[in-house]
């Protein structure tokens, strides 16, 4: 029964191609726009190199400090001094990772500036980040305690400064005059991952920025690594009850900080503040964004559907006529808007992965590289049904009800 339907819906869609191409492109072009999206958000919120342990880590990178009365507020990154005196104490971290925010210097290479953007970093660093190191290794706590000058740089500072240079462990790196000694080489790091790209990383007690004030803010961030995934709620639990312990600066009330899982951490600044993590109002956003993609190109299919099948109104008629029950119709419409739907789906797929070419071509994001997987695939597949019955069923419902003299005059 089902093969006669395919059949059916088949032939009639060679014979009104107009309306078929309509229906495929407006698929195609949303369920293209749809899956180049889910690839990047995908590519953002999912674990990615080098940070793949995000189900034992928590996210410390920003504090905020008020007086309630006078409506003071001073929000920034942490202090060196906070993470060391602090949250260093907490028995539930197994490693610490802390990193600056970058910073850009410059450097020059056969008379031409080069910018690289440097951040400071602890030994731990990179015992709770995955860099893939190229050639070398990272610097020790030994040369941290040292302040010794040297450094890791990415592979594209590599290219960018050493050019065809086989191997660079060993030679010197001049930014802001002051000569590095290059330790390391890693893999790139795509932007979007904001706390862990960067063209070269020194050890943090270079730094001229030194927090000797033992102030709360400064321009570190920190990863704490649980030993367990068990664990994390009980790091988190503890962390919570060491910022009630923590002393309030003078003129100010209120301390806020928090240990937040990787979404909560990208979220919390839209929130507005430490008390509001933003989850909800992106939730929100982008589920609004979903529904409009999805509704807008869905009610210019019913319209079409509608159109497409009020043409078809003396061909229903007949077909009533000869006994053909409304449930027999309804089924053959639907039928063909799924097969219209898949095809676009299909076509939309293959624009899909043109169109991430181009853009990982393109490199709009710096060594960002979106990709096709199994999850962004199977959610096209999944708009590709709510396409199909979403836009086919209402019609087809509005066609069964067709009264059979009206249609035939049609």
């Amino acid at each position: 029964m089902l093969k006669n339907y395919f059949k059916i819906a088949i032939a009639v869609l060679r014979r009104r191609k107009f309306f078929t191409f309509i229906s495929l492109f407006g698929i195609s072009f949303t369920l293209t726009i749809l899956m180049v999206a889910t690839a990047f958000m995908d590519k953002v919120l999912s674990p990615d190199y080098p940070d793949l342990k995000r189900d034992r880590s928590l996210y410390v990178d920003r504090i905020e400090i008020r007086n309630s009365k006078e409506g003071w507020v001073n929000m920034g990154n942490v202090s060196l001094h906070f993470l060391k005196q602090y949250v260093s104490t907490l028995k539930n971290v197994e490693k610490m990772g802390i990193s600056s925010s970058p910073k850009a210097s410059n450097a020059y290479v056969n008379n031409k500036k080069l910018v690289i953007e440097y951040k400071y970093t602890n030994a731990d660093y990179w015992n709770v980040l995955d860099y893939k190191f190229i050639e070398g290794k990272a610097f020790s706590q030994k040369e941290i305690d040292n302040a010794e000058l040297v450094a890791v740089i990415s592979k594209e500072t590599k290219e960018d400064y050493f050019g065809d240079e086989k191997s660079v462990v060993g030679k010197y790196i001049s930014a802001d005059n002051i000569n590095y000694r290059v330790i390391g080489v890693v893999e790139n790091v795509s932007k979007t991952l904001r706390n862990f790209s960067g063209d070269m990383f020194l050890p943090y007690t270079i730094s001229k920025q030194q927090d000797n004030d033992n102030g709360l803010m400064g321009i570190y961030n920190a990863v704490l690594l649980a030993k367990t995934k068990q664990d994390v709620p009980k790091m988190k639990n503890e962390f919570d009850k060491m910022m009630k312990k923590v002393p309030i600066p003078a003129d100010f009330d209120k301390v806020y900080c928090n240990a937040d899982p990787h979404f909560t951490s990208l979220t919390r600044r839209i929130g507005g503040n430490s008390t509001n993590t933003g989850v909800t109002k992106v939730v929100s956003m982008l589920g609004v964004l979903i529904l409009l993609f999805l509704l807008l190109p869905t009610i210019n299919l019913v319209n079409i559907n509608i159109t497409r099948i009020m043409e078809r109104s003396s061909e229903i008629g007949v077909r009533k006529a000869f006994g053909a029950s409304s449930k027999t119709l309804v089924y053959q419409f639907v039928v063909e808007n799924m097969i219209l739907t898949f095809l676009g789906g299909i076509i939309g797929l293959v624009l899909s992965m043109v169109v991430i070419y181009l853009i990982n071509g393109a490199n709009l994001v710096s060594n960002m590289r979106l990709t096709m997987n199994f999850s962004v695939l199977f959610y096209s597949l999944i708009a590709c049904l709510l396409f199909g019955l979403i836009s086919g069923v209402y019609p087809a419902w509005r066609m069964s009800k067709l009264n059979v003299v009206k249609a035939l005059k049609a």
